[in-house]
């Protein structure tokens, strides 16, 4: 099977590109000190120390494989690639809730660097799926848990 494609804005590469840099260089080393002095004291069949050591060691170890399959996987949306006409991955939509009367803006981002606290959304998500495609003064209904939410698209930028 072959792996998901993973679609990065420049700035999503390389925060991903910065995180596995020190994961291997600085992460790694800090661990590999801390098992070497939980060994020191002794046993190692009832040290929590250790045993900490080398659970962090394993997450830190899992999260560089997949941090290294996710840029081998990648394909950056470049700004020229992002149309202002209609909602693509790389645009920036400024919405109106319908029903709250209240303006908020979204950048639609591939799911690997989605933050919806900074109001980055994955194209994967209910409000981006129902975006994508749509042109500035269009309504788009979102299902969600809670019911549907209304949104009319004021503008789309780059």
């Amino acid at each position: 099977m072959a792996d998901k494609e993973v679609l990065l804005t420049p700035e999503g590469l390389q925060k991903l590109e910065d995180e596995l840099e020190h994961l291997k260089s600085v992460k790694r080393r800090e661990v590999a000190e801390r098992i070497k002095l939980a060994i020191s004291y002794g046993d190692i069949s009832e040290n929590s120390e250790y045993e900490d050591a080398k659970n962090e060691q394993a997450f830190i170890e899992g999260r560089i494989m997949t941090l290294e399959k996710m840029l081998r996987n990648a394909r950056i949306i470049q700004e020229d690639d992002v149309q202002t006409d209609s909602v693509s991955i790389g645009s920036t939509v400024l919405l109106r809730d319908l029903e709250f009367n209240e303006d908020v803006e979204y950048t639609i981002v591939g799911s690997a660097e989605a933050d919806p606290a900074s109001n980055k959304i994955s194209n994967e998500s209910p409000v981006g799926r129902a975006l994508l495609g749509q042109s500035v003064g269009s309504t788009v209904d979102v299902a969600v848990p809670a019911g549907t939410l209304q949104f009319q698209i004021l503008n789309i930028k780059r």
